[in-house]
């Protein structure tokens, strides 16, 4: 996730024609939007929400980042969900806005979804990305800093790096869930532990954890896509060795068996989630759960106690929660 433009940006091919679509939202509504957007598309879905942009440039965290674009200092009202649809898919933008609204009305104004307002555009991957890479600069997170490949960066004798690229599945750690992840992992990570990281995304909680000492880290995607992001980062980081990406559900997959198991979801995705999760639990182990917005935070915890995970610990960062759970 991210604070600038980028959720989950995918080009696996930047020199092809897309159709931008832009939905008007809310910050509540937003990653629900993205993830109807997200499954029409291989080109990608970004989230632009002003408000995170100055949240990290006050520091919130202790998160560093170089923004450049001083228009995005004041507040929008709406947050811009961009989706990159190829051109042949551009006759199903009512059926998308359609489950759009339905899940609107499903909400039954518990959740505001703003205007709803479409917009769309034709774009070339190739200037996409060279607009977007101009914007980022190095995320530094307690002793670690997320540096995208394309930049040149000298690391400092207490810290690890983290590279990651552009064209895949793109989170970069800015933004406070996965920043808060990479601070608890920190806290509850043992040398040679066994980690899961469970909707892997760009691989940046699964490499984390390789680089600062664990034994072997599980990495699981339903994404294809960010199946090869995953494995591509791994290798560029040098822990392919110590790292298994596997395109899988959860739920279906029991074979594996971790101390620490890291999800960066949303709170509805944890909750369907959670019956699955004790079973890959080694006796001791840790769960660290974030992406939850703080008023989700006892539906997440009421539906791990649920399955005998009880909450230990809660991080909260502006909207943002953090849960740290064991075994009840």
């Amino acid at each position: 996730m991210s604070a600038l433009d980028i959720f989950r940006t995918v080009f696996y091919n930047s020199r092809m024609k897309y159709i931008e679509l832009t939905v008007h939202t809310s910050t509540e509504a937003s990653e629900l939007v993205a993830d109807i957007l997200w499954s029409y598309t291989e080109g990608g879905v970004a989230v632009s929400d002003t408000r995170d942009v100055i949240a990290l440039q006050e520091g919130r965290g202790g998160i560093f980042w170089d923004y450049l674009d001083e228009s995005l200092q004041s507040v929008r009202s709406d947050v811009l969900v961009k989706a990159f649809l190829l051109p042949e898919r551009e006759k199903e933008i009512p059926a998308i806005m359609q489950e759009i609204y339905a899940c609107r009305d499903r909400a039954a104004g518990e959740l505001p979804f703003g205007t709803l307002e479409e917009t769309k555009r034709e774009i070339d991957g190739d200037d996409w990305i060279d607009i977007w890479k101009k914007h980022f600069r190095p995320i530094h997170l307690k002793g670690i800093v997320v540096v995208p490949e394309w930049i040149e960066y000298t690391k400092k004798p207490d810290e690890e790096v983290i590279l990651l690229d552009s064209n895949m599945a793109f989170g970069t750690g800015e933004h406070e869930t996965t920043a808060m992840c990479v601070e608890l992992m920190q806290e509850y990570l043992r040398k040679n532990d066994t980690v899961l990281d469970v909707g892997c995304g760009s691989g940046i909680l699964g490499i984390a954890a390789a680089k600062l000492g664990a034994g072997l880290c599980f990495l699981t995607d339903i994404d294809p896509i960010a199946v090869q992001s995953s494995t591509h980062n791994a290798e560029r980081n040098g822990v392919s060795q110590r790292v298994v990406v596997k395109e899988c559900n959860l739920v279906d997959d029991t074979a594996m068996q971790a101390d620490l198991i890291l999800a960066n979801i949303t709170a509805e995705i944890l909750v369907l989630l959670a019956p699955a999760v004790p079973a890959h639990l080694k006796e001791g182990g840790t769960v660290i759960l974030s992406g939850i917005l703080t008023d989700r935070i006892g539906r997440v915890r009421d539906a791990f106690a649920a399955v005998g995970l009880s909450c230990e610990r809660e991080e909260r960062r502006g909207e943002w929660a953090a849960l740290v759970l064991r075994r009840a």
